[in-house]
């Protein structure tokens, strides 16, 4: 270890993210990108401010792109804050709102950042046992909390939580912050900004990085109380104020008032999804329902982590995660259709051998 590391950095335990491979042949669904690309229109004002005012420093508070959420989630261009990914508004919210004296609640079987930000930011936190069916019950929830921070759909299992039980555990936790981050809401879940007039203390954070395919772009952000937004700026004001250039600002607006082609990409996800979890189902792999742009799915026969390297043998990429809960499972993203029957061929090879078959 370096000697003029700080007691901060020695004590980090950073987020590993899916392999982002060098070898283009590779299928890669490791990591819940759109396999579609972005709106053209979005492509367009990208291109469009690549021009000499690039020599200016952006809007910091990006009102253009922020009205445009507000005016797509039916909230007030004070409700929105947008960051430089979801990742960033997360842990600005980790700082600004999740860190109270009582401890921070999460699933023991979600998205793995949220424990990085638990232990960057000094917070203390439990996490909360899915049930048998690797789902969150929103009654496991009645106990001492700081905070919550629920993903729904859940990452890595895909289950979702519909708005009534978001409603639910709002109306039993009124007196501390309750953060939902919904990144992959858009492929058939409820999202929560309904009950944000009624509950002040809810955040929802979103991406577009998955539905509006933009994750190169890097754009997230958050809606909520007026008040809750504040918080997110002053920390933002105070880490960096210009977190989102002027081309991922013009390609973001773009992309959120570009409706038509944002279902109908969101529609196709969810028809490969669909072909996808039949597929493996028929292969023998049981398949958690998922309201997400991938799955979750284990084979009886076949261990998570012997499945995942070697599909990878097979120039297909999975994400296989070490926790022991999830340790059986491989997350699989949705692909293209060619994608989807190169993944089921490497897999049906997998287990002929597996059997005997030669």
């Amino acid at each position: 270890m370096n000697p003029f590391w700080s007691r901060l950095a020695r004590g980090l335990s950073p987020y590993v993210p899916g392999e982002q491979p060098r070898r283009g042949e590779l299928v890669k669904l490791n990591t819940n990108e759109s396999p579609f690309g972005p709106s053209p229109l979005a492509l367009d004002a990208m291109c469009a401010a690549a021009a000499d005012s690039l020599r200016l420093y952006p809007d910091p508070e990006a009102t253009e792109l922020r009205e445009a959420l507000a005016a797509h989630h039916g909230v007030r261009p004070e409700q929105v804050f947008v960051g430089n990914g979801s990742d960033e508004v997360l842990a600005h919210a980790f700082a600004a709102l999740l860190q109270q004296p009582a401890p921070l609640l999460f699933p023991d079987v979600t998205y793995g950042f949220y424990p990085v930000w638990a232990g960057m930011f000094g917070l203390a936190w439990e996490t909360v046992p899915l049930d048998g069916a690797m789902r969150i019950r929103i009654e496991d929830y009645r106990r001492p909390a700081g905070s919550i921070v629920i993903a729904n759909p859940n990452a890595p299992t895909g289950i979702a939580l519909p708005r009534q039980e978001i409603a639910r555990l709002l109306a039993e936790h009124p007196g501390i912050p309750v953060l939902i981050d919904e990144a992959y809401v858009d492929f058939g879940g409820e999202s929560a900004v309904p009950l944000i007039a009624d509950h002040p203390n809810l955040l929802v954070v979103q991406t577009m990085s998955k539905s509006r395919a933009l994750a190169g772009l890097r754009v997230g952000y958050a809606l909520g109380d007026a008040g809750l937004i504040e918080a997110l700026r002053r920390v933002k004001d105070s880490f960096n104020s210009y977190p989102l250039g002027r081309i991922a600002q013009a390609g973001a607006t773009a992309s959120v008032r570009d409706e038509a082609y944002f279902r109908a990409s969101c529609a196709k996800v969810v028809a490969g999804r669909e072909a996808m979890t039949q597929a493996l189902v028929g292969l023998g792999f049981a398949v958690l329902p998922s309201s997400a742009n991938f799955i979750f799915a284990r084979h009886p026969a076949l261990g998570g982590p012997e499945f995942a390297a070697a599909l990878r043998d097979r120039a297909v990429l999975v994400r296989h995660f070490g926790a022991q809960r999830a340790a059986p499972y491989l997350r699989i993203t949705v692909g293209t259709a060619d994608e989807v029957r190169r993944l089921v061929a490497a897999a049906a090879d997998i287990l002929r051998i597996r059997s005997g078959g030669g």
